[in-house]
């Protein structure tokens, strides 16, 4: 590749869930970062609906334009029964070197997006198609994190079909007085409560199924600090300083507080805390990175609870970076600023391309087939 030669970057930003504002925001602050001496940068936004819009139309609402306004003239005209049509505006993406998707949550982070740039063929910044899905799934992060090591809370998974198998009284027998329920498969504080009671219990499973068939209750750690470490790499990624929390009286760090007013929010950046401490978050950091598979980055947000033990709560592999989002604020305070971190992102992505294209895949003809006995014929009659 000339050296010379501007990268062009496709920035994907918004989706169909429910941190889509949160997407925008993310996606124009690192617009805005980009270098663009060094960087062409196109942008397209998934809308509430799942249609891919082209780059003319997302720079308008990246502008100011109204949202709503824009999506309806640019869709107003488009043939559905089309199978391709929520994504037919790819046909503008020309000579892309590098995807980056700022889609937060469902359809970004939980290998969607990633299966889309894996047919495209082209490097996208983050992890592959299985880590995202395994990451974004709690159930499935928790059964990974256990099975290598990495400390996480008790936790015991609901269904529609097996949610009369645990109620409250069972619940609070395994988990204690206090439990946190939760969407297996949501992202951002999305549909979680804290439950002290029966009927917050019961409501609190409702509501969690209006976001996902499969729901987690969790216990609760005690007075817990809120502690976060970024990591950034690929095969051998690197841990950040850690940062802290303090929600200043509210029950926990939730979608409210994350992202539409953190006033009341003390940030810590970095925290300090007993070297022991901190080590301990830090290599479970990378370990946790390792066992999932990740790739180029990731948020890892802890409880530490009242005795100084900590437990992995969640696994962020697209984390936000919001003007109070933690993940490029840990690093710039661990000396990596914005822009180069963005840099490091892009050339992360394009180092795991370049690794898996190194991957032989050998097909053999199958020539004439050779049956072995007792088979079926397409009658269901034994062939002789």
């Amino acid at each position: 590749m000339d050296s010379k030669k501007k990268l062009h970057i496709a920035l994907f930003f918004g989706g169909n869930s429910s941190e889509h504002d949160v997407s925008k925001r993310s996606a124009h602050n690192i617009y805005d970062a980009l270098d663009k001496d060094k960087y062409e940068v196109s942008v397209f936004m998934f809308t509430k609906q799942g249609f891919l819009l082209g780059n003319k139309d997302s720079l308008r609402i990246f502008n100011g334009e109204p949202e709503d306004e824009v999506v309806a003239e640019a869709t107003k005209d488009v043939d559905f029964s089309n199978p391709l049509a929520n994504i037919q505006n790819l046909s503008e993406v020309k000579d892309v070197d590098v995807f980056y998707p700022v889609i937060h949550g469902n359809m970004g982070e939980d290998g969607t997006i990633q299966g889309l740039f894996r047919l495209l063929n082209k490097p996208w910044i983050g992890s592959g198609i299985a880590s995202s899905a395994n990451s974004f799934d709690k159930d499935l992060t928790k059964q990974l994190l256990t099975l290598h090591g990495v400390r996480n809370t008790k936790y015991f998974v609901v269904t529609p079909e097996t949610v009369d198998e645990h109620s409250y009284s069972k619940a609070k027998e395994e988990l204690g007085d206090v439990m946190f329920v939760k969407p297996a498969r949501q992202g951002s504080s999305v549909g979680i409560n804290k439950v002290k009671t029966e009927q917050e219990y019961n409501d609190a499973i409702q509501e969690a199924f209006r976001y996902d068939y499969k729901v987690m209750v969790e216990e609760a750690i005690k007075n817990p600090r809120e502690v976060e470490c970024s990591v950034l790499g690929n095969r051998n990624p690197k841990y950040s300083k850690l940062g802290a929390v303090d929600v200043n009286g509210d029950e926990f760090y939730d979608y409210n507080n994350k992202f539409v007013d953190a006033s009341g929010v003390v940030f810590k950046i970095p925290v300090d805390l007993p070297e022991k401490l901190t080590k301990e978050i830090q290599e479970m950091s990378v370990k946790a990175f390792k066992a999932l598979d990740n790739r180029g980055l990731a948020r890892m947000d802890f409880l530490v609870d009242e005795n100084g033990v900590p437990y992995l709560g969640e696994v962020n592999t697209l984390p936000g970076f919001t003007n109070i989002s933690l993940y490029p604020q840990l690093w710039e305070v661990s000396g990596i600023s914005y822009s180069d971190l963005i840099d490091k992102l892009i050339q992360l992505a394009i180092d795991e391309f370049n690794d898996n294209a190194k991957l032989h895949y050998d097909f053999t003809e199958l020539g004439s087939e050779k049956l072995g006995k007792g088979l079926l014929d397409k009658n269901g009659k034994h062939r002789d």
